[in-house]
């Protein structure tokens, strides 16, 4: 196990194949300008997503709905916590004009936890669904949601909506939750996951690797997410955001990423992407079909 000296020198010197191209072109300033015009917020920059300049010139962009601030505070999480500003519907508005202007082809939709809200956001969650269907029916959709206390009721609110893709992130291995997450269970995760596939929802997960979690640990959560009835699922390397976040344990070899991606591939997932690099929302577009 590394020393807290040897995870600050992690944090300084990254491997070669951990270097990360700054976004930029065309596309990438039409979509930071029209972000900070309507003040809206994508994952793609409040988690420092190293593929964000992939992703929007591919025609696809992850929102953050809810705000930006989280009332859960994760220890791999890079987005601000605390007491978050109450919800706004033009958000909902600001975000569909942005898809239509972008001309993008699929959407992602994530958002902070509300935990502060009585249905944790689900009903601000469907509004978000449903006028994305309505303004702009020709894009996909994926959802990433957040576990809403596992209330089953509050998953039919969005379930309700017909999203593509209905995505929950499990982030890690079963042992490690504890120390990473805030509040969130690994089982409850599951069960979320579960619920989610026995209504006849396509279903995506992900989890980071660099955690500290062993290959058993790995496998063991392939079989799980499998068992959940969930097909989709992205492995990628956990970057470090600040000195403050949970450190970073080890750095993984593509090498075994590939090595991850063909096992899960044989396991069964229709669709399975692992690299250092791959987020949750990486090539979603191509996990619709």
């Amino acid at each position: 196990m590394k020393t807290l000296k040897d995870t600050k020198a992690d944090f300084r010197r990254k491997p070669e194949w951990l270097k990360i191209k700054l976004p930029k072109g065309f596309k990438t300033q039409q979509v930071i300008g029209l972000l900070n015009e309507k003040g809206l917020h994508t994952i793609c920059s409040s988690g420092m997503c190293p593929n964000r300049a992939e992703c929007w010139g591919a025609g696809t962009a992850t929102f953050m709905i809810g705000g930006n601030i989280c009332t859960r505070n994760c220890r791999f999480c890079n987005v601000t916590s605390g007491k978050p500003l109450p919800l706004e519907a033009k958000e909902i508005d600001d975000i569909c004009e942005s898809v239509k202007d972008l001309k993008l082809k699929h959407v992602v939709i994530t958002s902070v936890d509300r935990d502060d809200l009585p249905d944790g956001g689900a009903s601000h969650w469907a509004s978000m669904i449903r006028s994305l269907h309505e303004k702009c029916p020709d894009v996909t959709m994926e959802v990433l949601i957040p576990d809403f206390k596992g209330k089953k009721e509050l998953l039919d609110i969005v379930i309700a909506e017909r999203p593509d893709i209905i995505s929950h992130n499990l982030e890690t291995v079963r042992r490690l939750t504890p120390d990473v997450r805030t509040f969130a269970t690994y089982e409850n995760s599951l069960e979320v996951l579960r619920y989610l596939s026995s209504k006849g929802v396509k279903t995506k997960t992900g989890i980071m690797l660099g955690l500290g979690e062993t290959r058993e640990e790995i496998l063991q959560t392939m079989d799980d997410v499998l068992a959940a009835g969930c097909r989709i699922m992205t492995i990628g390397q956990y970057l470090q955001p600040t000195k403050e976040n949970y450190p970073v344990q080890d750095y993984i070899h593509p090498d075994v990423f590939a090595e991850y991606a063909e096992i899960g591939k044989n396991k069964g997932f229709r669709h399975f992407e692992s690299a250092p690099m791959v987020r949750s929302s990486y090539h979603a577009e191509r996990h619709i079909h």
